[in-house]
This record gives C-alpha cells, sequence and structure tokens, in this order.
C-alpha cells in the first residue's frame, strides 16, 4: 500500500494498480528531460499549466521507475488510464502534489503545488 507521506501514490494503468513515486534519482531524471537546471525549475515547468502528453509520460515513467517498477517511457505512453488523457493527468498532478506539496493533510490540497486544482479522476 503506497504512503503518501513518503510521496508514494496508488494509480491504475492498463487494468493493474502500480505505485509510484518521484525518488531523488526520479526527479534527476526529470531534470534531465526538461532541461531543468533545479528543483525550483522543475516546479516552475509543472506549474505553468503548459504541460504536454510527453511530459506526463515523463514523470509518470519516472514515478514507476522511481517505485522499482522497470517500464520504458514507450511502455508507459502505450498504457491506457481511466478517464483517458484527463485520467494520466490526474495521476501526474497527484505525484507531483504529494511530492513537492507541503501540507501535513495529504487530503488537503496545496494551492502552491504543481497542477493545484487539477480535476481529479
Amino acid at each position: 500500500m503506497p504512503n503518501r507521506l513518503r510521496g508514494e501514490i496508488a494509480a491504475c494503468l492498463d487494468g493493474r494498480q502500480w505505485t509510484l513515486v518521484l525518488t531523488l534519482g526520479a526527479l534527476a531524471e526529470l531534470e534531465a528531460a526538461f532541461a531543468a537546471d533545479s528543483l525550483a525549475g522543475l516546479t516552475e515547468r509543472f506549474s505553468s499549466g503548459r504541460i504536454s502528453a510527453r511530459d506526463l509520460i515523463r514523470v509518470i515513467g519516472a514515478g514507476l521507475r522511481g517505485a522499482g517498477n522497470a517500464v520504458t517511457d514507450e511502455q508507459v505512453a502505450s498504457m491506457t488510464s481511466a478517464g483517458g488523457a484527463l485520467g494520466f493527468a490526474a495521476i501526474a498532478a497527484d505525484l507531483l502534489k504529494v511530492t513537492f506539496g507541503t501540507n501535513e493533510d495529504p487530503e488537503e490540497e496545496d494551492a502552491e503545488s504543481p497542477f493545484a486544482g487539477s480535476p481529479a479522476v
């Protein structure tokens, strides 16, 4: 069972439950993928509200690999999610929220976190 206090989330992809977490290594992977020079740079990118499908693939892929799942971005790109693209956006939003959010209560939304206000699926 994922522990949100450790930054872990659960997601259903391809009809299977997965755990995702953005470990330090996964965050470094995202910094390289997005040419960000810092975690603040990543936060700024994700907070812009302009997120592409490729961005979602990278974030979800890094989260899956951070949790120890041996999947490539190409495999993530072929996965399905309930809610389609909106479902993938909700997964990425939740993952970024638990990684960068500051609230003690994991159920309470942090207005400063990336993807704040994203619809949940």
